[in-house]
């Protein structure tokens, strides 16, 4: 009886579970033919005779841009009805002397990882210069962004490519487009030009690439621990069906980066590099397998030399614009491109064991910025601290510092003093001193912006301790 009883209830059990995997089997059956996945759009067109896909606000214009360059244009196309239209205003417009705006998509991004470039037709009212056009800017962390710089256009309507370094990495970019572009090339004339068909396309003519970082340079600089450094000079090259080669600036995430000694210097995927212990270690980098040119051997030499203590003055005395010594105002940024062709300078504020200094590379003009007016009319002087981190100072080099006073009627004034190369030392702090009526014809009570310029072989510096005294 008792076997009985058990050869039923195992019979049972397995019609159960025999019962259980055809309802399981069905079910996934079911699932695999009918279910939709969530997966990021494919859709490659920006623009055609109207926006594509990208929602309902999309266009964001740069600081200090004309907020209204951008439009659509119902008379012109190439080969349709409409195009996008940018005016590019005067150099003295008021509402901005540039024009420049991303076109970042309302939702979630697109997958494009199976295009190999953007490409647009354009032209101009006349031959121009377009400083930057690009993708991958979402005002974010523009984590894939590209750009194409010093773009010819004419008069009648022509293609043009912008490679992407790495397709398999833009699984959701937000950031379709993207440009900047000044009257540089016009004599502070403005201008109108035409984008049209912009899409990325799979052409599948995009060869033999060639990235770089460094510009493809081997160079070999000293470092300290805890002050990092930000990689620079990352390009991809392709050839092109034309037969050209066309170099597009990368970001830092389409490549790999590596070091000899990650307990020297080791680099993280925005390309900036961590320098953790004395010793030597040499930065490379690849992009899609392919090894970048380019390298840098650092050779770290210990902790960093900050700037002399500034002296213990009463605050009534001092006015400070950036020091950990004295209350300083607000900076609304330290690298501020008003001037988008032309500007090379990279960097801004780094912290050093929770001491900030300013760290320019590539400097050739740069504007740090005060999110409000500052009012040093009461003060004499002004201190900057400053370091020339490069090897050697050439007679003729030069630092010129700039102040600039934006008053309360819309008016601009601003004056300069230059630092020449008798008074720069390479590798040491300098203290600049002057009195402020050595720029004559600024209002001292309205100051907003402080550039630093180097027309010279002066590229790397220091920058701490900004302020007025008396």
């Amino acid at each position: 009886m008792k076997i009985k009883n058990r050869k039923h209830i195992n019979l049972k059990t397995i019609c159960s579970l025999t019962l259980v995997l055809v309802l399981l089997y069905s079910c996934e059956r079911d699932l695999s033919d009918d279910a939709e996945f969530a997966t990021f759009s494919t859709e490659g067109e920006i623009f055609t005779d109207t926006p594509v896909g990208l929602g309902s606000d999309f266009y964001f214009p740069f600081l200090g841009s004309k907020p209204t360059a951008f439009s659509v244009d119902d008379q012109e196309g190439y080969e349709s009805e409409a195009s996008m239209r940018v005016d590019v205003p005067n150099a003295d417009d008021t509402e901005g002397n540039f024009a420049g705006a991303i076109f970042r998509i309302d939702g979630v991004g697109r997958n494009l990882t199976g295009y190999d470039a953007l490409t647009f037709w354009a032209k101009a009212s006349q031959g121009v210069s377009i400083g930057e056009i690009g993708f991958g800017q979402d005002f974010g962390e523009n984590k894939f962004q590209v750009t194409r710089t010093n773009i010819s256009l004419g008069t009648n309507w022509a293609k043009y490519v912008i490679p992407i370094p790495d397709p398999s990495k833009l699984t959701e970019e937000r950031g379709m487009l993207w440009y900047s572009t000044g009257t540089q090339s016009t004599g502070g004339f403005g201008y109108t030009f035409w984008l049209d068909d912009v899409q990325f396309e799979r052409l599948g003519t995009v060869a033999q690439p060639q990235p770089a970082i460094l510009d493809g340079a081997t160079l070999n600089q000293d470092a300290f621990i805890d002050v990092p450094i930000q990689l620079t000079g990352l390009t991809q090259t392709f050839n092109l069906a034309s037969g050209s080669n066309q170099t597009v600036a990368a970001a830092p995430s389409y490549f790999t980066f590596s070091s000899t000694d990650i307990d020297v210097a080791n680099v993280n995927e925005l390309g900036v590099v961590s320098i953790v212990d004395t010793g030597t270690a040499t930065i490379t980098a690849s992009l899609g397998n392919v090894v970048a040119v380019g390298s840098l051997e650092l050779n770290v030499i210990g902790p960093f030399d900050f700037a002399p203590i500034p002296p213990n003055r009463d605050p009534g005395d001092v006015v400070s614009v950036f020091s950990d010594t004295y209350t300083s105002t607000a900076i609304e940024f330290f690298n501020g491109f008003f001037i988008p062709d032309g500007q090379t300078t990279l960097g801004g504020v780094v912290d050093v064991n929770e001491d900030e200094v300013i760290r320019y590379s590539e400097l050739n003009f740069v504007a740090l910025k005060t999110a409000n007016r500052v009012d040093a009319s009461a003060m004499t002087n002004i201190h900057i601290d400053i370091k020339v981190e490069d090897a050697q100072i050439d007679t003729g080099d030069f630092i010129r510092v700039l102040l600039l006073a934006q008053n309360p009627d819309g008016s601009e004034n601003e004056a300069f003093v230059e630092i020449p190369s008798a008074d720069l030392v390479a590798g040491d702090w300098i203290s600049f001193d002057r009195p402020l009526s050595d720029f004559s014809g600024v209002n001292f009570s309205s100051l907003s912006l402080f550039f630093f310029i180097s027309d010279s072989t002066v590229s790397n510096i220091l920058v701490d301790n900004i302020y007025f005294y008396k």
